[in-house]
């Protein structure tokens, strides 16, 4: 068995002892998302001794830049009819300067990621994180009878 089939079947262990646990949702995602990476990355111990380090913190770093932009924009929006000319201006103002944030991390992440891993990981894991965003939304979808 290879490491990451050895990992692989460690996190669903860890999953199923979590979902008898009853983990929030959100910890039960990120299991699932950590152990779908892994598969279709194919990390060697070294590579993902290096690169979950990578992930986590760039996960980290734009998980509070949403939540910064949620706070911000989720608040307005509704009474986006109410706000003056200027006040929606400012508003499109914040909303750029995160959109550069965003993208700086983004830049940020796949110039490390080129530290830790070859080019074609790095492009298989911008495809495994699309892939595991559908597979997601189809199961919500699914739960939701849609």
């Amino acid at each position: 068995m290879n490491y990451s089939t050895k990992i692989l079947v460690l996190l669903l262990v860890l999953l199923t002892m979590g979902v008898h646990a009853q983990r929030p949702a959100q910890e039960r995602i990120k299991t699932l998302k950590v152990a779908f990476i892994t598969e279709r990355l194919g990390l060697t111990p070294s590579e993902a001794q290096d690169f979950w380090p990578v992930y986590n913190a760039h996960d980290e770093a734009l998980r509070r830049l949403r939540r910064k932009e949620r706070q911000r924009f989720g608040s307005q929006l509704p009474y986006l009819d109410d706000l003056t000319d200027d006040e929606v201006a400012k508003l499109l103002s914040e909303f750029q300067i995160l959109q550069n944030e965003k993208h700086g991390l983004e830049q940020e992440f796949l110039q490390n990621l080129e530290k830790v891993l070859p080019a074609r990981k790095i492009v298989l894991l911008l495809k495994a994180e699309e892939d595991f965003k559908k597979r997601l939304l189809q199961q919500v979808r699914k739960r939701r009878g849609q």
